[in-house]
Order: C-alpha cells, then structure tokens, then sequence
C-alpha cells in the first residue's frame, strides 16, 4: 500500500503501509462523511498528503488521502475510491453543467464502455427507455473516451435531441434522448402538485421585510382551497427550509419533493409573521404535509 502526496510541501514524497481496514460503511443520507467510512492504513500521512492517492501494489487508486488520528500514531485514513466515483458521477452531470439540462441517469465512472446505474422516473432518459446496467457505446456516433467526455457530448451537441447507442443485453440499439430544461418540470406547478401548495423564491424586498440575512427558502404564494392537509398554511409565510435542506432554488426544491414517494411527509421549517398590537414579529414553526 503506498500513499503519495506533498507532506510539508516536499512534493512527489510516497510512504507504504498496509490496509488495517476496508469495511468502512458508506454515509447514510444527510450523514458527514468521517472515520467510520474510510480506509484506515498505516502509511505514513502527514499534512500536505491530503488529496493524495493511496494506491495498491497492483498501481490501481483505492482512496485518496484525507486525514490522520492526531493522538495515534500510523493511523491514517483515506476516502475510498468508490465513493469518489459516487461523488463525481453525481457532480458531473448535465444538470450541473451550467446549461441545467435534464438527462435524468447517473453513469458509473470508468473505462468505456460507460454504464448507466440509475434512471429517474419520468426522466428524459426514463422516457427514452435507458435502464440500469445499459452500456454506452456512442452519443451522436461517437463513442465517449471517458465520463467527463460524454457528458460534454450530451450538452454540446446543440440539439434538445440526442441519439444514443446502447446495448443492454448482448444486442446494441440506438434510442433517442430528448434534454429538456430542469425547470420545464421542476418548478413550483410540480410542488404544488405534490404538497398542495404554491412556493416562490424570495426576492431582496422580501428579505428586508422579514429581517431575514439572505434571500435563502422560498414564500408561500398561494394554498389549495379545501385541503385539509396545508388548512394552517396560508400565502405570507416563508419556507426557510424542505425536510431539514435549503434548496437554493425552485428547482432544487422541487427535486427534493419530487424524490418522495404518495404518503410520504415532507417537512417544512415556517418562519411566520404575529402581531401583536403595534408590534410584528416572527416565530418559527414546522408543518408535516403528506405527499399527494
């Protein structure tokens, strides 16, 4: 086991080990990322080797450094490389690629051919008929040379409707894939849809009026008549936040509502105006609302 990295700025330095332990588990939802889900070696890890790799006698990246136990001594740790791989198909994608297109599949990091490993419900890719397990073979005749390159095909190509080459089960076929943007379906009619009532994103004017340090959550524009669910709801009270997060938008917020399922709550944190006599002033709330 060898780690690699720049301890104490003397660049190119390795040190070895070996690997005390790779049953690290993975972060539950919404969990920080620390010891319990990390590879522990004990090659030597000083600061500076932070980011570093740790590779196998094979030359093969399992983890990239992260941090050492202070009061221990060989005791390091190292984020596994599966996780990394997790973490940069979820980053590299065409929704964040600054164009906010929806494509709807995750794809496995790796050599080609690329595989999908989740598709999203009612998705572009979901309407086009890709499914986990299919590989990619080609984006508009071209085969992909790496993750980071095929997400440039799909979002350069300069048309909404991409054609894909795919091979599910020895056979390959091309279906065609049509990139819509995120908030033609993540938007304010979907989680009024779902939740009952009508969100906005707060504006600056909003913000002084509730003393509020940022324009972060949203204002509750209008509630469904005879919903029994949102009946406590009414239009003036903010949203500072969806199920414990704080969307930075719409279409974020939506997202978060739209991963749940029919009868799932969904929590919202209030902030809410009282009067009393000549003096306003807020107090904050919660309110479960089933997802319809």
């Amino acid at each position: 086991m060898l780690a690699l990295g720049n301890p104490f700025g003397l660049g190119g330095s390795v040190s070895r080990g070996i690997l005390s332990s790779k049953s690290r588990s993975a972060p539950k939802e919404n969990d920080a990322l620390d010891v319990p889900n990390w590879l522990q070696t004990d090659a030597s890890i000083n600061p500076g080797n932070s980011g570093g790799p740790l590779v196998n006698l094979h030359g093969e990246l399992i983890g990239l450094n992260v941090a050492i136990l202070s009061k221990a001594q060989g005791i390091g740790f190292a984020i596994p490389i599966k996780l990394v791989s997790a973490s940069l198909s979820e980053i590299f994608t065409p929704e964040l690629s600054g164009k906010s297109l929806w494509f709807g599949a995750l794809v496995k990091v790796g050599a080609p051919p690329l595989t999908v490993t989740s598709v999203q419900p009612q998705s572009p890719a979901d309407k086009a008929g890709l499914k986990a397990g299919d590989h990619i073979l080609r984006v508009n005749g071209q085969a992909p040379k790496g993750f980071i390159d095929f997400n440039e095909l799909l979002v350069n190509s300069g048309k909404p409707d991409v054609t894909m080459t795919i091979q599910a089960t020895g056979d390959s076929h091309d279906v065609t894939v049509r990139l819509v943007p995120e908030k033609s379906f993540f938007n304010a009619d979907l989680i009024q849809q779902m939740l009952g009532v009508r969100l906005e994103e707060i504006t600056p004017q909003m913000a002084n009026r509730f003393r509020l340090a940022s324009t972060s959550g949203f204002f509750i524009a209008g509630v469904d008549e005879n919903e029994p669910a949102v009946r406590d709801l009414k239009p003036g009270y903010l949203v500072t936040g969806i199920d414990g997060q704080t969307p930075d938008d719409l279409i974020g917020a939506a997202k978060v509502v739209f991963a749940k399922k029919k009868g799932d709550k969904v929590q919202l944190d209030l902030i809410v105006q009282q009067q009393r006599g000549n003096f306003i002033y807020p107090i904050s709330a919660t309110v479960q609302l089933p997802v319809r």
